[in-house]
């Protein structure tokens, strides 16, 4: 049997929503512009774009304190089917090169060309090409890199953006992994990335010389993961279907509510639409775990599960947020409720004949 090395091409849009924005009126080009709702709505930006990224503006930022950072920032509110409709563009040019797909987002995906007679089979010429062809038939730039596998691709196509493509042949994989700074591994947060750091690791060239059993007595079972990364051992198949893990819904409320009281009102609301979300789509038979997730004022979150022992009871999201607010009895900003699901490939197996 013959070894075929594998390529991945991890193609990520450049601040997309943005990107899209600029497209359709490009009078806002050079201007700090961000997606999101206004700062009364106590919203979250969904994007930023790069002069907007200049001044400290990021996704996830409070709208508030990205207006702080920024008082020209032009704060536009999403269209979604825009986005929808790029995306759905993309893709069928990515299916031009291959079927064998795994997307992350509207504007991000893996693409497995390892077997693809395109461009001669040079990966490297495919995803030129893609990118080309998105900034002609979709109006935005894309950012590539190509790689053996999903970590040093997705690494890859953030390492020269905007408009980049990164290519990393398996000669040139040990010095590039050696040069990555842990925080581009994924699960690497910053309470991870001071535990690290108070062992002397930045990059993954540092994370080679710790000890295995160190990291597992830090990191548990992330230990594994964070060896291999720091090695660029990433054997990961693309995915052409995500199983989807949980079913949501959060809402972010104008002013904080002050005691439990209030949070225990807004419940019902948010348990309908919840069931909105989920009606017919075939989860019940999944649900494995109750959800539920408070944010408080200070910006700390907390959530609690709960395992489903019999029937469903919609009781258990109050004796949740009871618990999840004893936690720290401070005004709360937002509340999600939902449920876990289970593998659905591991229920199909579980399934009698």
């Amino acid at each position: 049997m013959t070894f075929t090395e594998r390529k991945i091409i991890h193609i990520d849009a450049d601040c997309f929503y943005a990107a899209i924005e600029m497209r359709d009126n490009p009078a806002l080009k050079g201007l700090p512009l961000a997606i999101g709702g206004s700062s009364e709505q106590r919203s979250v930006l969904s994007t930023a774009n790069y002069p907007a990224r200049s001044y400290g503006v990021r996704s996830a930022m409070p709208v508030a304190v990205a207006k702080r950072l920024c008082p020209d920032l032009l704060i536009l509110p999403g269209h979604m089917e825009k986005y929808r409709l790029a995306s759905q563009q993309m893709h069928d040019i990515f299916r031009q090169y291959t079927h064998v797909i795994e997307p992350l987002s509207l504007d991000e995906a893996y693409l497995d060309v390892t077997h693809s007679t395109q461009c001669q089979g040079s990966a490297t010429l495919m995803a030129d090409r893609i990118r080309q062809q998105i900034l002609s038939t979709v109006g935005i730039t894309v950012s590539a890199g190509v790689a053996t596998n999903k970590f040093i691709a997705k690494v890859a196509s953030d390492w020269d953006k905007p408009d980049g493509l990164t290519l990393v042949t398996p000669k040139q994989q040990d010095d590039f992994v050696a040069a990555i700074p842990v925080k581009c591994i994924s699960g690497v947060g910053k309470v991870a990335q001071q535990k690290l750091a108070e062992l002397g690791v930045f990059y993954c060239a540092d994370l080679q010389k710790v000890e295995f059993a160190v990291l597992q007595k830090r990191f548990g079972s992330m230990a594994f993961r964070l060896s291999q990364f720091a090695l660029g051992i990433d054997e990961r198949p693309v995915q052409m279907s995500r199983d989807r893990k949980s079913v949501s819904v959060e809402h972010t409320f104008a002013e904080d509510l002050i005691g439990v009281e209030p949070c225990l009102n807004v419940l019902p609301e948010l348990i309908k639409a919840l069931k909105k979300r989920m009606a017919g789509r075939g989860y019940e038979a999944r649900l494995s775990k109750y959800y539920l997730k408070l944010k408080f004022d200070d910006f700390k979150q907390t959530t609690i599960e709960q395992p489903i022992q019999r029937k469903l009871s919609e009781t258990v999201f109050s004796e949740l947020l009871q618990q999840a607010y004893s936690r720290a009895k401070r005004p709360v900003r937002l509340i999600g409720v939902g449920y876990r699901l289970s593998n659905a490939m591991s229920l199909q197996l579980s399934l009698p004949f």
